[in-house]
């Protein structure tokens, strides 16, 4: 008996004479994805649940956290001037001080549910407001680092894992280690004083902090100048950043360099190039994927001790600003767009990562 006929007389048998019998794959398909329908939409809610979850608990996190610090913000505020107790009584007043913690808590988490992170104390200025200043400095500093240390991790990494054990590979993955290992204000110090200031007969090349010379160019001398600035903190973070990447590729694709489908395609006759693109890397990038994903998140917070180093004027340098006085609602908004963004492309990374893996929303 054909398969066809075994099929509709399994379907006659069962009572599925309501519509067309499916054979082959399709039939094998049919109820799994059925079920798949179902199941990724409770995977994706309890992906954003827990996002939400963790996000109220960075809310809650960052109100008590900071209060730790020592310093007082209200003497800040008077620039160490001799005030009177009734003149710091109403500074305390003015900016909810006086206020017990219970209902500071409430009145902060309120504000923030509504996107107001409250007022900065040494800027006198909303929270938001500083953020949104500062945050395309960030982007450009950070977001440039991110594209050329991930695709430089991506590719000397699945070069060194296609020649596992050369000269190549022990020579990269030693690089990287080192490298990875550097404390990256130690390393910014480094080319600041090699690069910068200059050593011996070696004179400085590039400028030793800042986004720009402050000469008033416009245009496209605008943009070379500011180029000029990025050169040294993005070679930091590149060097810094990429043998991460790099080491999680090498250990994702030596994996699968020894499965059976790679063994098959070459026995086909396809160039070892062409196995490694089509068939081994893709199926080796989920856990560069989530690396990638974590580290887009980072791009938002950029890196505090890079960019205090070289007096970048992003979010982490504004952040090591507010620290220092502590500046309560400006530390608190920044570590909770910090946490948030990291999260977020989490969460986003957890979704997309059945369009790689159909059995992980399942």
């Amino acid at each position: 008996m054909t398969s066809d006929a075994t099929s509709a007389s399994v379907g006659a048998s069962t009572g599925a004479a309501a519509g067309p019998v499916k054979d082959g794959p399709a039939a094998a398909r049919g109820p799994r994805g059925g079920r798949g329908a179902t199941a990724y939409p409770r995977y994706v809610a309890g992906k954003v649940a827990g996002a939400a979850v963790s996000l109220l608990a960075v809310l809650v996190t960052s109100f008590f956290l900071f209060r730790l610090i020592p310093g007082d913000p209200v003497k800040f505020m008077t620039g160490g001037r001799q005030v009177s107790a009734e003149q710091l009584a109403v500074y305390r007043e003015q900016f909810g001080l006086d206020l017990p913690l219970w209902q500071q808590f409430t009145d902060y988490c309120g504000k923030a549910l509504t996107g107001d992170l409250g007022t900065s104390y040494q800027f006198n200025a909303p929270v938001v407001d500083k953020i949104t200043e500062a945050l395309p400095n960030t982007l450009l500093l950070t977001g440039t680092a991110f594209v050329l240390y991930t695709v430089l991790g991506i590719v000397l990494g699945t070069r060194s894992a296609w020649r596992n054990g050369g000269f190549g590979d022990r020579f990269h993955t030693g690089l990287a280690l080192t490298l990875y290992s550097l404390p990256s204000f130690w390393l910014g110090l480094l080319l600041i004083v090699t690069l910068s200031v200059g050593i011996g007969p070696l004179p400085g090349l590039f400028p030793t902090g800042g986004m720009e010379s402050g000469g008033g160019e416009e245009g496209f001398a605008y943009a070379v100048d500011v180029a000029h600035h990025l050169v040294l903190p993005v070679v930091t973070l590149v060097a810094v950043e990429y043998g991460q990447t790099l080491l999680v590729t090498r250990s994702a694709l030596l994996d699968e360099m020894g499965s059976d489908y790679l063994t098959t395609a070459r026995a086909k006759g396809l160039r070892d190039d062409l196995v490694r693109r089509r068939h081994a890397v893709p199926n080796a990038l989920l856990p560069t994927v989530t690396l990638i994903f974590i580290n887009l998140g980072r791009t938002v917070a950029g890196v505090i001790l890079v960019e205090t180093v070289f007096s970048w004027p992003g979010l982490g340098g504004l952040f090591y600003q507010a620290l220092s006085v502590p500046d309560l609602p400006l530390v608190q908004g920044l570590f909770f767009v910090f946490a948030a963004a990291v999260i977020v492309m989490n969460t986003l990374a957890d979704l997309i990562y059945p369009l790689f893996d159909p059995r992980v929303g399942r």
